[in-house]
């Protein structure tokens, strides 16, 4: 497996899909407590196609039928969100 998709899927497996799966939880918990808002259930709904989203990058990055230069450009579009939102 080359560099960029080694750092692809950890990025994706130790970074994205733990973020994704424990802010659906908190947003299950709201939910379950009936305290959820309008914007709680979309953001739910949003998190969900995320999560498939990222759990499709894992299945091409095992697949290794794309090029490493789409691989790249994946980890830099996810990089890059992850930078803004942190600021």
């Amino acid at each position: 497996m080359s560099q960029i998709k080694d750092k692809l899927k950890d990025l994706v497996e130790n970074g994205m899909i733990p973020e994704v799966e424990a802010y659906l939880d908190d947003l299950h918990i709201l939910l379950a407590e009936g305290k959820q808002s309008e914007d709680d259930e979309t953001a739910m709904t949003e998190m969900e196609s995320l999560l498939v989203e990222l759990q499709n990058v894992l299945a091409v990055i095992e697949e290794d039928k794309t090029e490493d230069s789409e691989y790249q450009r994946i980890y830099d579009y996810i990089a890059q969100n992850l930078e803004e939102h942190e600021h």
